[in-house]
């Protein structure tokens, strides 16, 4: 996965622009736009989108410090990354619209089971107390989850964008 000069400034600027969508929404928790450009690059970018994904985790620890609530930052966006590479290419454009929403949805939904484990580990909880942590945290993951699928509708739009920024990157 050599990258050419041009890419590593797009998957800059893709991170960055990832990065400061979180900042400007911080004021409303749980609620970004972070799931809908992981899941857009990933279309668009495939095993290469890793790099925006990890340029936004990099400047997100930057940012707030590398504690331990961003160890699972190392992982968790890979997982949405690794859901939408199994989605089937061939689509149609209303079922990738649909499917993407949902994908992007259910890692919003299931954020506070994936984050879990590192809070099990570093925390030393037992399985109730992880269990406990995970409940607490439901109403958390509903609002991120349902955010998550109204975002989804820029997912396609984003995409075309993208695609589009491409093809005219080829063109110079």
């Amino acid at each position: 996965m050599r990258l050419k000069v041009k890419e590593a400034v797009i998957f800059g600027m893709l991170g960055a622009v990832m990065f400061a969508s979180k900042i400007i929404m911080d004021a409303f928790p749980n609620i970004h736009l972070i799931g809908v450009f992981v899941v857009a690059v990933t279309v668009v970018y495939r095993k290469k989108a890793l790099y925006p994904i990890y340029i936004f985790v990099m400047l997100t620890g930057l940012y707030g410090g590398f504690g331990t609530w961003w160890i699972p930052y190392l992982y968790i966006w890979t997982v949405l990354w690794g859901a939408v590479m199994l989605i089937p290419k061939n689509l149609t454009t209303k079922a990738k619209t649909i499917v993407y929403m949902i994908v992007c949805s259910l890692h919003g939904f299931l954020f506070g089971l994936l984050y879990a484990p590192v809070q099990a580990l570093l925390f030393n909880l037992s399985f109730e107390g992880t269990i406990a942590w995970i409940i607490a945290g439901l109403p958390f993951d509903i609002t991120h989850g349902i955010s998550n699928l109204i975002g989804g509708i820029l997912i396609v739009p984003i995409i075309s964008i993208l695609k589009l920024a491409e093809k005219a990157s080829h063109r110079t």
